[in-house]
C-alpha cells in the first residue's frame, strides 16, 4: 500500500482543547492512521485559551507572514506548531490576532457565540490550505472535523480546483453533534462568492446559514461523509440518506474499531470504489 498523505483539519484536539468527542477523535485518529502507514499533517485553530508555554508552541517563521483578505480587510496568517511526543505527531496551529486571541474557542464565558465565527471559519480553512501549499505537501485526502472546517470542501472543489497541490485531493467530512445556535451572518455567503464560489453553490446557504445549512454545504461538496457522533441532527441524517447514492458514507463506528474502519474508508474514497 502506498503511503498516502492524509490531511486532518480539526476544530479541536486534546490536550490543546478540553476533552470532547471531536477533540478525542482528532487526538487519536491521526496517530492511529500514521501508525497504519499513512503520512499525516494535522491542523487546528490556535484559540486564545491555549497556553503556548505549557504546550510548547512556537511560530514557524517560514510559513507565517501571508495576509488573507476577508471582508476587504487584511488578516495576517500566523502559523505555530507543537508536538504530541507520545504520538510522535506534530500539530500545526492557525493563528491571527483578530480571530483567535480571545480567551475562548467559539463562545464567551457566558456561552454567547462569537458573532464573527463565520469569518473565523473561512480564515481557518483558507489558512490551512495556504499553509499546506507553502509546505509543498500534496495531500491525497483531506479529513475535516467540526463545523469550523465545513467550508473546506467547497474551497477545494471551487477555489482551489486548478491548484496543482490541492486539485486532486479527496475530501471527507465528519458530521458531529456539535451544533451552534446562531446562524451565520448574511455576508457569509457573499464572502464565499467573493472568494470564488458560484452563486449556485451558496443558493441554499443564503436561505439557511444555520448549523444545518452549513453542514449540508459540507456534505454537498465532500467526496465522503462519516457520521462521527452516534446521534446527529435528524434533518442532517435525512439529508445524508438522500445523498447516499452519490456519496461514500461511513455510519457511526464505536471507539474500539473506528480507526480501522475509517482507514479502510479512506481507501474506498481514494480508489473510487462503487458505493
Amino acid at each position: 500500500m502506498d503511503a498516502k498523505r492524509i490531511l486532518f483539519i480539526a476544530q479541536e484536539i486534546f490536550p490543546y482543547s478540553p476533552e470532547s468527542e471531536i477533540a478525542t477523535i482528532c487526538r487519536n485518529l491521526p496517530q492511529g492512521i500514521q501508525e497504519r502507514g499513512r503520512e499525516i499533517r494535522t491542523f487546528m485553530p490556535k484559540y486564545g485559551n491555549i497556553n503556548e508555554r505549557r504546550n510548547q508552541l512556537h511560530e514557524v517563521i517560514r510559513l507565517s507572514g501571508m495576509n488573507l483578505i476577508i471582508d476587504d480587510t487584511d488578516h495576517p496568517l500566523i502559523i505555530k506548531v507543537a508536538s504530541i511526543q507520545a504520538a510522535r505527531m506534530q500539530v500545526y496551529f492557525i493563528d491571527n490576532d483578530d480571530y483567535f486571541q480571545r480567551k475562548a474557542a467559539v463562545c464567551d464565558e457566558n456561552g454567547n457565540e462569537f458573532e464573527d465565527n463565520d469569518e473565523r471559519s473561512i480564515f481557518y480553512s483558507r489558512g490551512v490550505l495556504e499553509t499546506v501549499k507553502k509546505l509543498r505537501w500534496i495531500p491525497d485526502l483531506i479529513h475535516c472535523h467540526g463545523w469550523m472546517s465545513a467550508v473546506t470542501a467547497l474551497y477545494i472543489k471551487r477555489m482551489y480546483a486548478d491548484d496543482p497541490c490541492l486539485r486532486n485531493a479527496k475530501v471527507v467530512y465528519s458530521v458531529y453533534n456539535d451544533e451552534f445556535n446562531i446562524p451565520f451572518r448574511e455576508g457569509f455567503a457573499k464572502q464565499l462568492v467573493m472568494d470564488g464560489a458560484k452563486e449556485s453553490d451558496v443558493k441554499n446557504l443564503k436561505k439557511d446559514s444555520s448549523f444545518v445549512g452549513l453542514t449540508k454545504l459540507a456534505i454537498d461538496f465532500a467526496d465522503g461523509v462519516i457520521q462521527g457522533s452516534e446521534h446527529i441532527n435528524a434533518e442532517i441524517g435525512e439529508y445524508i440518506d438522500k445523498k447516499k447514492a452519490k456519496k461514500y458514507f461511513l455510519p457511526y463506528q464505536p471507539s474500539d474499531v473506528y480507526i480501522d474502519k475509517i482507514n479502510e474508508f479512506y481507501d474506498i474514497v481514494l480508489e473510487g470504489k462503487n458505493n
